[in-house]
């Protein structure tokens, strides 16, 4: 039986939000949305998704950061670092802090892809 994802998606614009939840609707269950790093330590926490979308640059705690600790504290969750950076070779630094993907806000198409993709490796 397949179970569709549970995503947590952590933005401060909301029309990326926005967006980004009618791209997952038919396929996630988008449980929470956040707009700054410290309100999405207390979500990822209380409300256990799967997948956490996670901008770059969010106030009060970057996403660099925030993923650090999210994945410290729960390493079962995937983190996809979802930004406007579109050159792989930037991406290193995501993966040092444990996101489990990459994926550019100029080419949300792919995030879909990128989230079946690490829930069923």
């Amino acid at each position: 039986m397949f179970t569709r994802p549970r995503v947590l998606l952590a933005d401060d614009y909301p029309e990326i939000v926005k967006a980004v939840q009618r791209l997952l609707v038919m396929d996630c269950e988008v449980v929470g949305t956040v707009a700054d790093g410290s309100a999405l330590l207390e979500a990822a926490q209380r409300l256990a998704p799967d997948v956490i979308v996670l901008d770059l640059h969010l106030p009060n705690l970057d996403g660099l950061a925030a993923c650090r600790q999210i994945t410290r504290l729960n390493p079962a969750v995937k983190v996809i670092m979802f930004t406007v950076l579109d050159h792989p070779g930037d991406s290193q630094p995501f993966f040092e802090a444990g996101a489990a993907a990459f994926v550019s806000k100029l080419a949300p198409a792919d995030l879909l892809s990128t989230i079946k993709r690490l829930m069923n490796p």
